[in-house]
């Protein structure tokens, strides 16, 4: 039956009346758990924590429509902590990205510390003997990509029968990225007497048919539609061809101070990307598929703590980067995906803090800004090229080298001519 707070809006779905967010105070969290919310200065739910949280705390499955960037883990998190302190078993999380993995441990641990929680990270890149001691330690909560999960399963070196809590993060980018057939077998072999959340920023028809086979009527909270950027995010296009972009961006460094992330569609791309970048004299790392998991996170770490300014990344850190003060975000090269312009340029414009994003579009790329407009529900403005400076570096393999003083710079000019024949419809 459904109670005054409730509405059937599909066969198997139920969803939440919205409601003016308060504080923690008010969602049902133990005196424990609103002491360290305290201690850490939090004290404002975010719209998917204010509406998720009383009702995981009640048991429930939960389908969560939201964004990168909008507090989810703690709307998973303090609930899973809360009631496997109440009723043991163990937590499991699941995420698409080693980044993701390590980012949400690192939360867990700053809340539930003082309970003694034990967690063991699962992740491909770090030591298999290492995630061996941490499960025999019986942990209170797994946090693990699918890959790895599976691999650990079938060297039984864990056992899923004590799981009570499932949450699966990001679903929708660990379909995109090929794992749904090990969700649905890590479903299938997952107590059947559980609760489960998925969150998710869009809802695709893959992700509602695994809700309607592994869940138990869940609730649809959500809190942004799929395409939502955030307001203080300043959106911008230049129409550049491959040719002069090496000379854009190092205008753009040179006129935008702050930290600076920058995407590549391909890991080469990244690297050259980074090279060119460090050439023109800016500290800059690099995060992608070729690198070891101890690489990306001293890369990260390094980005985080100011090292360095500039970070190039493909899209296995668009939804893997927690950093408040990125003032920019460069599109490089426009994503593959629709939906990674949203989680990439999501990077800034965090925290209430204002911020930028710059794409830079081929004349050819007309039908991706529509789709992306469409996404998003807005028309990107397009900028005129600025005066460019020189073309001062060229290409060799992978080494970026300066220009000899014979070498002519291209001009911008051909380019401004290209800006007015990129038409939108």
């Amino acid at each position: 039956m459904c109670g005054p707070a409730e509405t059937r809006v599909t066969h198997f779905f139920m969803t939440k009346t919205k409601q003016t967010p308060t504080n923690f105070h008010a969602l049902g969290l133990s005196p424990q758990l609103l002491a360290v919310l305290e201690r850490l200065q939090f004290k404002t739910p975010t719209p998917i924590q204010h509406q998720c949280i009383p009702v995981a705390l009640e048991g429930k499955d939960i389908v969560g429509i939201a964004q990168t960037g909008t507090g989810k883990t703690l709307a998973f998190g303090l609930p899973m902590i809360q009631l496997l302190n109440q009723n043991k078993g163990q937590g499991l999380i699941l995420l698409p990205t080693r980044e993701l993995a390590l980012q949400v441990d690192e939360v867990l641990h700053k809340i539930g510390q003082k309970f003694g929680l034990r967690t063991a990270v699962l992740i491909g890149g770090a030591s298999s003997y290492q995630q061996i001691q941490a499960m025999r330690r019986q942990p209170n909560i797994i946090v693990s990509t699918p890959g790895r999960l599976i691999d650990h399963l079938q060297r039984k070196n864990l056992s899923l029968e004590k799981v009570r809590i499932i949450v699966l993060d990001e679903a929708d980018r660990m379909f995109d990225i090929g794992f749904a057939p090990q969700i649905r077998q890590i479903l299938s072999f997952a107590p059947k007497q559980r609760q489960t959340m998925m969150f998710s920023a869009t809802m695709p028809k893959a992700i509602a048919e695994m809700a309607a086979r592994f869940m138990k009527m869940p609730w649809r909270i959500e809190v942004a539609p799929a395409g939502t950027t955030i307001d203080q995010t300043e959106q911008e296009i230049f129409i550049a061809s491959k040719e002069v972009r090496s000379q854009l961006l190092e205008k753009l460094l040179s006129d935008n101070s702050g930290s600076v992330l920058i995407f590549s569609r391909t890991k080469h791309g990244a690297k050259k990307i980074a090279i060119l970048v460090r050439a023109m004299g800016h500290s800059a790392t690099e995060i992608h598929s070729n690198k070891s998991l101890p690489q990306r996170q001293a890369a990260m770490a390094g980005f985080k703590s100011g090292k360095y300014r500039v970070l190039v990344a493909t899209d296995i850190a668009a939804r893997g980067i927690d950093v408040n003060d990125i003032s920019l975000v460069i599109n490089y090269d426009l994503p593959d995906n629709s939906d990674d312009y949203v989680h990439r340029i999501g990077r800034t414009g965090r925290a209430g803090k204002t911020g930028k994003a710059i794409s830079f579009v081929g004349p050819e790329q007309r039908m991706a800004v529509k789709q992306i407009e469409r996404l998003i529900k807005k028309t990107i403005p397009i900028s005129n090229l600025p005066i460019l400076p020189p073309r001062r570096f060229v290409k060799i393999e992978d080494k970026i080298m300066p220009r000899t003083r014979t070498g002519q710079a291209r001009s911008h000019k051909p380019f401004r001519r290209q800006n007015r024949n990129f038409r939108r419809h």
